[in-house]
C-alpha cells in the first residue's frame, strides 16, 4: 500500500546521500540521530558507536573540536555553546567543593566573575596573584590548591608573562594547569607543546573570526577532555550545529587573518605610542613574546587617553571603527573595559591593574594599516 500524502511529505527525500561527496563539511542540523535497533543503540553507549542526540555529540562539533586539538597539538578537544561555556567545563573538570584556584590578576572579567562569584557558591575558593610581580606559586599554594589559571595574552592590559617559567612552577606543586589562548591563537603560541594540560578558546573572536558566531572549544589531555564533555552534555552548554559549522568555516582562514591583523597592529602600536593625546599603549614587547613560535605580537592593542575625561568624546568622534563589547572580527573594532569586560572587577581590583576609565582596547582587523590608523588620528584629533 502506497503512503497517504500526508506520510510522503514527512518521509519523502530523507534518506540520506551517503554517496555525495561534498566539498565543504554540510551542516549536520539535526537533533537526534536514528538506529537501525536496539544494539546500535548499545553500541553508543559502550563506545562504538558516534553520535545519539546533539547535546552528547554531533559531526560538526566533533570537526570543530578535532581541527583544534589538531592545531594545538592536543589529544582531544570538545566544543560549548561559548567561550565561558567551555572555560566552566575545563574548570568543573579538575575542580570540587572546598578547593583553591590559583589566577593570574590579570583575567577576564567573565572567567573572574564565574571563578568568585558562581563557583564560590560550590565552595571553590579563588586568589589572584600579581605574575609581574611574584617570583614563585610556593607562598599562595594550599593543600586544596588544584588548578593554575592565565592567559597567553591578557585581556584587556595584553601582558605575556613567562609562561614556561610558570607552568614549571605550578607543575613543581601538582597544579592542574589551564590556559586561556584566545589572544594569541595556536597560530602565535600551543601552551600544549610547553607542558599545560588544559587549553581554552572564546571560539567567538579570532577562531570563528567574523563576529557573527558564539562558540568555545577546550582541549587537552584525552582523559581530562572526557570528563569535560560529560560536564558540557550534563549542563547542556552543547554547541548547536550551525554554530560549530560556521566557527569551524571561520578557522580555515585564521592563519592569514591572524598574520595582516598582527601586521596591522604593529603599525598602530608604533603611531600611538608617538601621539600626544596617548598616555600610555599596552602591546607585548618582543622579548615578552620569545617564546611564541611566529615573531608576532598578537593583533590587540591598548592604550589610555593622556585626558580621560575625553573618553566619551573619543569614542563618539570614530566613524567607521566600530564601538563593541568583543574583539577579534575581520573589522577593527574599540571596546571600554571598565563598562563592559571587566565591569565585575571592583574600582579597587581595576585601578590595581590599571584598568581605568581611560583605557581603550583596539581590535585590530584587516584594513589597510593606514586606513585605521588615520581613523584614530581622526578620532584623537576631534
Amino acid at each position: 500500500m502506497k503512503e497517504r500524502f500526508e506520510t510522503k511529505t514527512v518521509h519523502i527525500g530523507h534518506e540520506p546521500l551517503r554517496q555525495v561527496k561534498a566539498k565543504s563539511t554540510p551542516i549536520y542540523q539535526t537533533s537526534v540521530f536514528a538506529f537501525e535497533g536496539l544494539e546500535e543503540v548499545e553500541q553508543f553507549y559502550t563506545g562504538e558507536g558516534e553520535y545519539l542526540y546533539t547535546r552528547n555529540g554531533n559531526p560538526n562539533q566533533a570537526e570543530l573540536s578535532d581541527a583544534i586539538a589538531a592545531l594545538e597539538q592536543a589529544e582531544a578537544g570538545v566544543s560549548a555553546s561559548s567561550g565561558m561555556g567551555a572555560i566552566m567545563a575545563g574548570l568543573l573538570s579538575v575542580l570540587g567543593p572546598g578547593d583553591h584556584v590559583l589566577a593570574s590578576h590579570e583575567i577576564y572579567g567573565g572567567t573572574y566573575a564565574l571563578l568568585s562569584k558562581e563557583l564560590s557558591r560550590f565552595g571553590i575558593e579563588l586568589t589572584c596573584i600579581n605574575l609581574n610581580e611574584e617570583s614563585s606559586l610556593a607562598g599562595h599554594v594550599r593543600p586544596q590548591t588544584k588548578l593554575f589559571f592565565l592567559e597567553t595574552i591578557t585581556n584587556p592590559l595584553l601582558t605575556v608573562v613567562d609562561m614556561p617559567f610558570w607552568i614549571e612552577q605550578a607543575k613543581q606543586h601538582g597544579l592542574t594547569v589551564m590556559v586561556d589562548n584566545t589572544f594569541a591563537t595556536p597560530y602565535l603560541v600551543q601552551p600544549f607543546t610547553l607542558g599545560v594540560h588544559l587549553v581554552v578558546h572564546s571560539a567567538t573572536k579570532y577562531i570563528g573570526g567574523h563576529s557573527d558566531v558564539t562558540s568555545g572549544v577546550l582541549v587537552g589531555e584525552r582523559e581530562r577532555i572526557a570528563r569535560a564533555r560529560e560536564i558540557v552534555v550534563n549542563y547542556g552548554t552543547s554547541l548547536s550545529p550551525f554554530e560549530a559549522w560556521l566557527t569551524a568555516r571561520g578557522l580555515k582562514t585564521l592563519a592569514v587573518r591572524m598574520e595582516r591583523q598582527c601586521d596591522n597592529a604593529s603599525e598602530v602600536a608604533s603611531f600611538l605610542q608617538e601621539h600626544p593625546a596617548i598616555k600610555r599603549v599596552y602591546y607585548p614587547s618582543k622579548e615578552s613574546t620569545a617564546f611564541f613560535h611566529r615573531q608576532k605580537q598578537g593583533a590587540m592593542v591598548s592604550f589610555t587617553l593622556a585626558d580621560e575625561n575625553k573618553i566619551y568624546d573619543f569614542y563618539r568622534a570614530l566613524d567607521w571603527i566600530k564601538f563593541a563589547p568583543s574583539l577579534a572580527g575581520v573589522e577593527t573594532s574599540v571596546s571600554h573595559p571598565v563598562t563592559t569586560s571587566h565591569r565585575a572587577f571592583t574600582e579597587e581590583q581595576r585601578q590595581a591593574t590599571g584598568i581605568t576609565m581611560g583605557l581603550v582596547r583596539l581590535s585590530v582587523g584587516i584594513e589597510a594599516s593606514e586606513d585605521i590608523i588615520r581613523e584614530l588620528s581622526c578620532a584623537l584629533q576631534k
